[in-house]
């Protein structure tokens, strides 16, 4: 197991490769399709992003309210391939590293490889073990869209698997090809 920090650097982002399991630990951002289209409009309208996500992780995530004593409810990933579309624009602003669940498009695999990023994947149906490695959590900005409001995240060793790295390699493929020698 690899232990990274936030902020991530390209450096740290180039270093990982498919089937690393990686624990994070410090600030993370939840985002999904929604409010990825709306950071993608400011970036388009030259404006600023209401964070900032240079060197930083974004989770697919729309977490649910939290329990008495508990910072977050469940809190389990959401299939990623919808934030195709939104990943040049926040890559181009430094963005290095996006955590969800399945697979992602070839362009997508090609623009990590171009911008020093990487691709988690967060195990699905483990939504409350994920939630306890989350310690707080506020909203940001894009208050309605409800649970699909961008969301910072304090987590601590939280769990991901190295889906597709910066060197082209996917986890995915790398799988298929082990048990077709089966």
């Amino acid at each position: 197991m690899i232990k990274i920090t936030t902020p991530i650097t390209e450096k740290t982002a180039r270093s990982l490769r498919a089937g690393d399991i990686v624990l994070i630990t410090g600030t993370i951002y939840t985002g999904r399709d929604a409010a990825h289209k709306r950071l993608c409009e400011l970036l388009a309208r030259g404006e600023s992003l209401p964070i900032d996500v240079k060197n930083s992780v974004i989770y697919y995530v729309g977490p649910t309210p939290a329990k008495p004593g508990r910072a977050i409810g469940s809190a389990g990933p959401t299939s990623s391939y919808r934030m195709d579309p939104y990943a040049e624009p926040l890559l181009q602003q430094g963005l290095r590293v996006m955590v969800g669940k399945g697979s992602r498009g070839k362009e997508f695999k090609e623009l990590l490889k171009k911008y020093g990023g990487v691709y988690l994947s967060a195990i699905g149906g483990a939504a409350a073990s994920i939630s306890e490695t989350i310690k707080k959590c506020e909203v940001v900005t894009y208050e309605d869209l409800g649970a699909e409001a961008i969301h910072r995240l304090e987590v601590e060793d939280f769990y991901a698997i190295v889906t597709y790295d910066s060197e082209g390699n996917d986890l995915f493929e790398q799988g298929i090809e082990k048990y077709k020698k089966v």
